[in-house]
């Protein structure tokens, strides 16, 4: 029995890039020999167990067989018969083919430390084109290391092309594009994730939504939110911001994608250009000294949008749609326009629940009270701007 650190843990170890997990692969085992030794099972389409103590992963040396379309459709073979490169082989990039073992040399049979000098993404072998999730994970790979110039190999985007052309990319399931597609948002360039599958022309089987016309717009929106926030939410958000409403409603439940990140998306389609709209009027003094009737100028108008967006309740939440909205469209001070909605906010939330109950304002009128009195509010405060 012999254990290998495999994958990740070797690649970005020799990157110098930061990692956390460590994945072992173990050759000359058994089931029965790894539960006797204490590990704990917990693969399900084949043998993978956790260690006694640190909880790392350790999987039995496998080869595998395509039986059936999409990322589900193998057979595993694991036993003590089963070797390292054979292990390795099944894998899908060159660069994640590299083993170390106890005494710290490398096995890598399959030239993956020559791809990482060469700043290369090249599979492995042909059994590569097996499994659609790969085209994903070249994907998000390329959107993890872009910044250090990684490129895809030529012979290895042209198998994925041919891999859209048989349609393996149509067995996805949408779980597990959501996945990977959250992980790349999470990347340093994550404008490249979608870069590559339109090079390889698998946008359209993958998220057929930001394909066609829409794709230059969200591409160029998200990688103007990728230099400025590394948040997956706002960076979905702004991927979203071309397309209709409908249509996001749609992506978000065909992916499964969080309350959150649907929720925001939707929100900040709906209101960006407003918010942006209010922030110029009152902030540019040119704009804010001339007579105007636009709803901007509006406290009623200004209290309706807020109320749509629950900012008391909901801060954190109105805070990114205020972040994206300068990061992507405010061209100015970005200081005056977080001050502007800071006191904003503030006017709107200057009200009193109880003085007003307190006047006699019934519980069944309460909410319109309440209402009226942030209009107030917020007509003292930005006349307050008028006039300074």
């Amino acid at each position: 029995m012999k254990k290998y650190l495999v994958g990740g843990a070797v690649r970005d170890q020799l990157l110098n890039f930061p990692f956390s997990e460590k994945d072992w692969v173990v050759v000359g085992s058994s089931p029965e020999e790894m539960m006797k030794l204490g590990y704990r099972p917990v693969g399900k389409d084949f043998p993978v167990f956790l260690h006694p103590q640190t909880g790392e992963e350790y999987a039995l040396a496998r080869t595998e067989r395509k039986t059936a379309p999409g990322y589900k459709g193998f057979t595993f073979h694991t036993g003590p018969s089963v070797n390292l490169e054979e292990d390795l082989e099944r894998r899908d990039l060159t660069i994640n083919a590299i083993a170390q073992d106890d005494n710290g040399e490398l096995i890598d049979p399959y030239n993956g430390q020559e791809d990482l000098e060469k700043r290369l993404l090249r599979h492995v072998s042909l059994a590569f084109a097996e499994d659609p999730v790969r085209v994903l994970r070249v994907a998000r790979f390329g959107a993890r290391y872009h910044y250090l110039g990684f490129t895809v190999a030529t012979e290895t985007l042209d198998l994925m092309h041919a891999m859209v052309v048989h349609g393996e990319t149509k067995h996805l399931v949408a779980e597990r594009v959501w996945q990977e597609l959250a992980k790349a948002l999470g990347e340093k360039s994550p404008q490249y994730f979608f870069s590559i599958l339109d090079l390889c022309d698998a946008l359209k089987d993958i998220l057929p939504e930001v394909s066609s016309e829409h794709y230059k717009g969200s591409v160029h929106l998200l990688s103007k939110m990728a230099g400025l926030h590394n948040s997956p939410q706002l960076r979905f958000m702004a991927i979203c911001y071309p397309l209709k409403h409908e249509v996001i409603q749609n992506l978000c439940r065909r992916l499964g994608a969080p309350t959150e990140y649907r929720n925001l998306a939707l929100l900040f389609n709906q209101h960006a250009e407003t918010l942006v709209s209010i922030a110029e009027h009152h902030i540019d003094i040119s704009r804010s000294n001339t007579e105007t009737s636009i709803p901007e100028s509006d406290p009623k108008a200004i209290a309706n949008i807020l109320q749509k967006l629950d900012p008391i309740r909901k801060q954190e939440r109105f805070k990114k749609l205020i972040d994206g909205a300068a990061a992507l469209f405010y061209k100015k001070d970005h200081q005056k326009w977080i001050l502007f909605w800071t006191n904003t906010l503030k006017a709107y939330s200057n009200v009193n629940p109880q003085s007003l109950m307190d006047k006699g304002h019934q519980k069944s009128e309460l909410g319109d009270a309440i209402f009226l009195q942030r209009i107030e509010q917020l007509s003292l405060f930005l006349s307050d701007i008028q006039k300074s």
